[in-house]
């Protein structure tokens, strides 16, 4: 039977509910130095303000050994309202320092994300409910391949989504020719980030035809000129036949892109981008990619 693994335990896909199906309560980073979401108090401020706009879960793609501060996710979760389904994984090599990362090579990655998916990150008791990976700038790394790898191993251990970083929102067609073809990933069970960032309708189209999910997230970013294309790229998709592939997501990963900051946020997903897309496809549609692609995507028959 098919379940969301939230924080909280998990769920049918219909009570996940509108969903921020990309986003980041708490995430460190050597990338992204004294900008860390690591303030609890505004993490709770933000998720009642997303629950205010109507939001009621959020899909915190923040992998391991990036500050995800898992053991303060469930009672977040119970004093807001909000669901919260949590990442295992590894980003990019880049967010990591060199000694940390040299001891994860050292061991088996696959067993780590497998823990974490099954009996929880470590002594928590919270689950993961989803794989996280990235890839390079229109390319596959090194890295990028031993944590592809590992995630595809864990997917078939598990049957846990994987959700992939695709940098810029290029090597879309090279991730699904590793994960799909390669390693035996089945499309549905692959979640590909940040394509608004590359807003080419032809490796779209491709992509969505090995039938994964296509995430357009992370809305009204500083110096991303693509912005307003996503409409139109989310419009082409929806009249190729793909409109049951979409999903939508914030990717907050600074404290001052915070509504709660001065920043977008995660309520700017359902105040700006909602009223924004129903216009280019429809409400009908929009809807549907909230509120119901997200427990498609994100559930599992946990194994």
């Amino acid at each position: 039977m098919t379940r969301v693994r939230t924080v909280l335990g998990d769920i049918r896909p219909d009570e996940l509910g509108v969903c921020d199906a990309h986003d980041h309560l708490f995430l460190r980073s050597p990338r992204l130095p004294g900008q860390e979401l690591d303030d609890l108090c505004a993490a709770r401020s933000e998720l009642a303000a997303f629950r205010a706009a109507g939001g009621a879960a959020v899909v915190q793609w923040t992998p391991y050994g990036m500050g995800r501060r898992a053991a303060d996710l469930p009672e977040l979760s119970r004093v807001t309202g909000v669901r919260i389904v949590c990442a295992t994984g590894l980003h990019q090599a880049a967010h990591y320092d060199p000694a940390s990362l040299a001891r994860l090579r050292g061991g088996r990655l696959a067993d780590l994300f497998v823990s974490e998916l099954t009996e929880g990150i470590g002594t928590t008791g919270v689950r993961a409910g989803f794989i996280k990976v990235a890839g390079g700038f229109h390319g596959l790394d090194a890295h990028a391949r031993r944590t592809m790898t590992a995630a595809a191993e864990a997917h078939h251990a598990t049957g846990a989504p994987v959700a992939v970083h695709l940098e810029l929102g290029t090597g879309a067609l090279d991730v699904l020719d590793l994960l799909c073809g390669e390693l035996g990933v089945p499309g549905e069970r692959v979640i590909l980030g940040h394509l608004n960032r590359s807003p080419d309708p032809v490796t779209h189209r491709q992509a969505a035809a090995s039938g994964c999910w296509l995430a357009f997230d992370g809305p009204s970013r500083a110096h991303h000129a693509t912005d307003w294309r996503m409409p139109e790229a989310v419009r082409a998709l929806a009249e190729a036949g793909f409109g049951d592939r979409l999903l939508l997501g914030g990717d907050t990963v600074t404290a001052g892109a915070r509504s709660v900051d001065g920043g977008p946020g995660m309520p700017y997903l359902l105040r700006r981008v909602r009223q924004r897309l129903a216009e280019a496809v429809g409400a009908d549609l929009v809807d549907r990619i909230l509120g119901e692609h997200p427990g498609r995507a994100f559930g599992s028959a946990w194994t």
